[in-house]
């Protein structure tokens, strides 16, 4: 089981601000996640062949395609219509503040 102390440690790991109530919570829900998938990992497995393609029937031609190469862009064709270039780079917006 998790402590309040991991949960706490992921969500600030993900600048999520929980609750007490919310913390609570996580460490059922997540517990419970890990368990079931404790679970998942003592199942027998031999001899069954690994799925390539689970969401769609058919062979790998039905929805695949070969891959192709092509030629990369240069630095200037990739920053040709950024906003912001600088220096050779795409300059952002901070998004994430402390």
């Amino acid at each position: 089981m998790l402590t309040e102390k991991e949960v706490r440690y992921v969500a600030d790991l993900a600048n999520l601000q929980l609750s007490e109530t919310e913390v609570e919570s996580m460490v059922q829900q997540l517990s419970s996640i890990l368990d079931h998938m404790e679970g998942l990992r003592g199942i027998d497995t031999e001899g069954i062949e690994p799925m390539r393609q689970v969401l769609f029937p058919g062979n790998d031609a039905d929805t695949l395609r070969e891959d192709q190469p092509s030629p990369c862009l240069t630095n200037e064709q990739a920053l040709a219509n950024a906003v912001y270039p600088a220096q050779g780079y795409f300059r952002v917006p901070r998004v994430i503040e402390r």
